[in-house]
């Protein structure tokens, strides 16, 4: 299959599970009661949210060239921005090709190896994950039961309710995976010497050893205490990013910062799903999530989310397009899209 053609087709496939998401979560409430709460809503607060997501991808650029230097790099930070908004923009399109897309227009712009910046940026997205598993952890043990109560009933449990009947078929599916992996590991290791000369597996060992010289950035980083600082402001930015949009309605306006961690929390599993940006599974869970825990109505809840989440989108779809250009000019689209077609995605 053709590079475009498949790229059109997880598009089309993945755009469709977005659309069968927003009617879950739309299919049940009163339109007429949404459409009021939308009205009534009190929109500036959103400036204050899209200004701080801005500065989080400022921070994000400052991180990652954090990342960078240890490998003998330091790309601009208006470059390193632009890539990260381009990245973001990506995720628009396709589910999770924004994490290539940002290493193929940095790597494209500033002259750096792809698979290094392709280590760097899993070095990144190990330290978010781990940060978000301890925020969940924190808000567990701490006493934000709300947040526990709901992600058991409706995330947790069900999940392990699907795994044990399936059983079987999970056991069958880690086998091979530990098979895969042991395979791997026999052709990078042990059969390295002898495969090696071959064009095919030169160029799997060239790209591996520069994604373990990325992950390895981690360790060899001289400013720690700088990316520790960034990652935790990175994430009070996402905090008030889920706080603002709180204060368009009246009926969220006094969840204050425990309902935004609350929505940080639950609204990470839903942009963690695999559709463009989260779009629909971010507006089942918030709605759901805040009529469990504050008894906020569907209708409310769902104002709430198309308030935060719709905002984001048009700030990105901005940003990025500006973004894209300033890299690359009027021709950025088809040279991002090449950069991006070259790296397999």
């Amino acid at each position: 299959m053709k590079k475009s053609l498949k790229q059109t087709v997880r598009t089309v496939v993945f755009l469709a599970l977005a659309i069968i998401m927003l009617w879950v979560s739309f299919k049940d409430i009163d339109f007429r009661e949404l459409w009021i709460s939308l009205k009534r809503a009190q929109y500036l607060w959103l400036i204050p949210a899209i200004a701080i997501s801005l500065l989080g991808f400022f921070i994000r650029a400052k991180r990652w060239s954090l990342l960078m230097e240890p490998l003998g790099y330091k790309p601009g930070l208006m470059n390193t921005f632009h890539a990260v908004a381009s990245g973001y923009f990506a995720n628009l399109i396709i589910p999770r090709l924004g994490e290539l897309t940002k290493c193929a227009a940095l790597g494209r712009k500033e002259k750096i190896p792809f698979d290094r910046l392709v280590g760097t940026m899993l070095a990144e997205r190990t330290i978010d994950v781990l940060t978000t598993l301890a925020i969940l952890g924190i808000t567990l043990i701490t006493g934000l039961t709300s947040a526990g109560s709901f992600l058991s009933e409706n995330v947790f449990d069900p999940a392990g309710k699907h795994l044990s009947a399936s059983a079987g078929t999970v056991i069958i599916i880690l086998a091979l995976v530990i098979l895969a992996a042991a395979a791997l590991v026999v052709l990078y290791f042990v059969m390295r010497k002898k495969l090696h000369d071959r064009p095919f597996f030169r160029k799997i060992y060239e790209f591996g050893d520069g994604i373990s010289h990325g992950l390895k950035s981690i360790a060899r980083m001289k400013k720690k205490w700088e990316f520790i600082m960034l990652t935790v402001l990175l994430w009070i930015a996402y905090l008030f990013m889920s706080f603002f949009p709180l204060l368009c309605l009246k009926s969220t306006s006094g969840l204050g910062i425990t309902g935004a961690l609350f929505i940080l929390v639950v609204g990470s599993f839903g942009m963690a799903a695999p559709v463009q940006s989260g779009l629909g599974a971010y507006h089942w869970i918030v709605s759901r999530g805040l009529l469990v825990a504050y008894g906020i109505p569907l209708e409310e809840g769902l104002a709430y989310a198309t308030l935060s989440h719709e905002s984001q989108i048009v700030m990105i779809a901005i940003t990025g397009s500006i973004s894209i250009f300033a890299l690359f000019g009027r021709k950025g689209g088809k040279i991002l899209s090449s950069a991006v077609s070259e790296t397999g995605a």
